[in-house]
């Protein structure tokens, strides 16, 4: 995997690609706080596909949005659309984790023409919450906002120390803390300094509807394989349950491992992947 960079209107998106250009393209969407490197793991086992990882913006190696700017889940999807379009992508297998995942289902569900596979790991879809909800929800966001905004951004001391906290935060291994720690993390003057906007932490200031994410849900065109841990996430496992006769063309595997099973349980990971393209062909 190497480095890449997307120069779009508004900023430049990052990212990782094995160079196999002449291959059916995967387009991998990390989860929140993560990184394209998420996906280096399972990068080895997916050599007859051009894989594009990309950090999202204010992650990884990617611009930050503007000081007056937050940080909203569709503007992930304008800008991946910006970069599809400003790379002439016409067709691909959309891979998300995670809030990666999420993006990738309002994506395939809002431009089902570009989008051939739709695979989601540890996700099934927007995140919901009543419409009751919304003014509570709306306060409680920009009081995180502001509230972030006058306190002093905190610096690690110790390499050693972000990666076991990341591992532990994130329920993955050391190895794969490692992969992430070693993108998010930059050197100045001597001292450790994290990439990651600082603002991802903060509050949604709103939630669609479970009506709504139903809508999107509803409208994904494309066979869609949705891949759950044995110990990821309660809320994930959940989500499928409640959610199955949603997506009118769904398989569903579970395999081994936590929320990021797909850093620490490649393989498996990549059979039931390529198992899944195998029976639904490409056509481009």
């Amino acid at each position: 995997m190497h480095d890449v960079r997307f120069s779009l209107p508004n900023l430049e998106l990052a990212g990782l690609a094995n160079g196999h250009t002449d291959k059916p393209l995967i387009i991998a969407l990390h989860g929140w706080l993560d990184n394209a490197a998420s996906f280096i793991p399972l990068a080895k086992y997916l050599n007859d596909y051009h894989l594009v990882a990309i950090d999202f913006a204010g992650h990884g190696l990617s611009s930050h949005r503007s000081a007056d700017a937050h940080y909203h889940q569709i503007d992930f999807v304008h800008d991946l659309h910006e970069l599809i379009l400003s790379q002439g992508y016409k067709k691909f297998i959309l891979l998300g984790h995670s809030m990666g995942g999420i993006v990738g289902s309002m994506y395939a569900s809002s431009f089902p023409e570009f989008v051939s596979h739709y695979i989601t790991i540890e996700s099934f879809g927007p995140l919901s919450k009543n419409a009751q909800s919304s003014p509570s929800q709306m306060r409680e966001a920009i009081e995180s906002r502001l509230k972030l905004q006058a306190r002093e951004p905190q610096h690690p001391k110790s390499y050693e120390a972000v990666i076991k906290a990341r591992a532990l935060a994130g329920d993955l291994s050391e190895d794969a803390a490692t992969l992430l720690v070693n993108r998010n993390l930059i050197e100045q003057n001597g001292e450790l300094r994290f990439r990651t906007d600082r603002r991802l932490r903060t509050l949604s200031s709103i939630r669609v509807t479970d009506e709504q994410a139903r809508h999107f849900m509803q409208n994904i065109q494309a066979p869609t394989l949705a891949i759950m841990g044995t110990t990821g996430y309660e809320v994930m496992r959940e989500k499928v349950k409640e959610r199955f006769d949603w997506v009118p063309n769904l398989t569903h595997v579970t395999c081994e491992g936590g929320h990021h099973l797909h850093m620490d349980n490649p393989a498996d990971i990549a059979k039931k992947l390529l198992d899944f393209l195998a029976l639904n062909p490409l056509n481009h």
